[in-house]
């Protein structure tokens, strides 16, 4: 990345918008060509990353008879003579002799030559013989029954979580392959930034700085405190200084604020001047459009990302669901998101030739989807009430009744949204 700095006049004329839908898919397919790097990690150190080849069984699921009961595996008509008794764990010796009998436990391995299992509670047992009726359907677990031996579970690019830890270690693994989790940075710019306590004088409070980064974290980055920096001053030196320091340990660096170019919008000046190029600058869509992705190979080959995210809080955040989404979703080596459907409980206006990302609240057992209030760009109190943002596309409105796409905002690695 090259050391020189822009001059501040150095502005070239921003070229027309990219459609929301088509900023997405530009981004997720940069991401994916760029995919982060296949380790071998310990099945408890998995949570949240991203299977980099598919989960196959190393044996049949089960790989042998199991009993599903507490009984008696029998061989014969009956009544059976008990000749021993077997427990989970424990191998058993075959049945060899028609009318005997062992004892077995659920989940205990049924011994050959057994002809059923008979449920404890349906038999007797008196003068050392066991009397009783087997079900017409075997009670116990046939080898392959869940799975055989090298099937294919789940395909590579599915997200992992505490179901699939379970199912991993169910099939013998003791290891997963996985995409390298995403490292990610946060530079907040702007002087008029407070980081404490409440606003006042002409100063607003970060609300970026601490939320942004448990945003990331909720689309599976690792984001360490000392990766968070700012607000870094408003010069053009500074800026460059703190986008290079910060693309040296990160995959993807956000920026907030700075993204229009006004007297103290850097961020153009500062990418041009490392050498980046634009995938995305600026976005039809409201709010939030002066959005940006931008790409950067270092050095040593390796490309890096910068999204430049608006300083108004909720136009940072669709930022977020609009740019870095995807374009993670690419470097994990998972699908392009699909957006679910929602019903419009009430009418969403449109916003002209501009996609409309509405936030909304949805009642889940009704697949409903409800305005909230305060939803300006600078309020987060609408986003705190909020699931997801309603798609409202170009040249539309939505009105109550209608099915429409909704962009759902991130849940923690491990959770299924209900």
């Amino acid at each position: 990345m090259s050391t020189e700095t822009a001059p501040t006049t150095d502005r070239v004329a921003a070229p027309p918008p990219a459609g929301w839908e088509e900023a997405r898919s530009r981004v997720y397919a940069v991401g994916l060509a760029a995919a982060l790097p296949v380790v071998a990690r310990p099945l408890a150190d998995t949570d949240g990353s991203t299977l980099a080849e598919p989960l196959t069984t190393r044996t049949d699921l089960p790989a042998f008879p199991t009993s599903s009961v507490d009984g008696w595996a029998v061989r014969g008509a009956g009544p059976w003579r008990v000749v021993g008794r077997v427990l989970a764990g424990n191998t058993p010796a075959p049945l060899t002799e028609d009318d005997t009998t062992v004892e077995i436990a659920t989940g205990a391995m049924v011994p050959e030559g057994a002809t059923a299992v008979l449920r404890v509670e349906e038999s007797t047992i008196a003068d050392g013989l066991v009397r009783g009726t087997p079900r017409s359907t075997p009670e116990w677990r046939q080898p392959g029954e869940e799975a055989y031996a090298d099937e294919e579970l789940l395909p590579v690019g599915t997200p992992v979580d505490p179901a699939v830890i379970g199912l991993a270690a169910s099939c013998g693994h003791d290891t997963l392959r996985v995409r390298r989790a995403p490292r990610a940075a946060l530079l907040v710019f702007g002087d008029e930034l407070l980081t404490a306590g409440p606003p006042a004088a002409g100063r607003v409070r970060d609300a970026l700085g601490p939320a942004v980064p448990a945003w990331l974290r909720r689309y599976g980055c690792q984001v360490r405190p000392s990766d968070v920096v700012g607000p870094v001053a408003d010069t053009l030196p500074a800026h460059v200084a703190a986008l290079r320091a910060a693309l040296t340990g990160a995959d993807l660096v956000c920026t907030t604020g700075g993204t229009m170019n006004g007297p103290v919008d850097h961020l153009h000046p500062t990418l041009q001047a490392l050498g980046a190029d634009y995938v995305v600058n600026t976005v039809a869509v409201r709010p939030g459009f002066p959005m940006l992705l931008a790409r950067l190979v270092g050095d040593d080959g390796r490309v890096r990302f910068v999204a430049g995210l608006p300083g108004n809080p909720q136009s940072a955040i669709v930022a977020l669901v609009s740019l870095v989404a995807p374009l993670l979703a690419g470097l994990q080596g998972r699908p392009m998101p699909v957006l679910p459907q929602v019903t419009l409980a009430e009418a969403v206006p449109g916003r002209g030739d501009h996609t409309h990302l509405a936030l909304v609240r949805v009642d889940r057992a009704a697949g409903t989807a409800f305005p909230v209030r305060h939803v300006g760009s600078a309020m987060l109190r609408g986003l705190s009430g909020a699931d997801g943002f309603a798609v409202i596309r170009p040249g539309t409105s939505g009105a109550a009744g209608d099915r429409v796409p909704i962009v759902p905002l991130p849940l923690l690695p491990g959770e299924r949204a209900s």
